[in-house]
């Protein structure tokens, strides 16, 4: 295995798992944002405040987003595994 292979793979794993994290976490970062300027705003500082909707839309997103990685990581792999032969000769 050539070190430009070995590159490669993990350039594009690691731009999957971003990918894929992304996914999740940007959605919850938007409404953290926005519950802090609520917060801020209105000198509440409850803790449920702001835990509670970032919870519930990082499980939305994995609810509906799931499928989807699912079959990013499911295509990666199948990837993967069909250029073990190139890789290995």
């Amino acid at each position: 295995m050539s070190p430009e292979v070995f590159v490669d793979i993990l350039r594009d794993a690691l731009f999957l798992v971003i990918m894929l994290v992304s996914a999740v976490i940007v959605p919850s970062l938007l409404v953290g944002l926005m519950v802090a300027v609520f917060q801020a705003a209105t000198s509440i500082n409850e803790q449920t405040l702001s835990f509670l909707p970032r919870l519930i839309v990082t499980l939305l997103s994995l609810i509906y987003g799931g499928h989807w990685l699912v079959q990013q990581l499911t295509d990666y792999t199948i990837r993967l595994i069909d250029s073990i032969p190139s890789v290995i000769g």
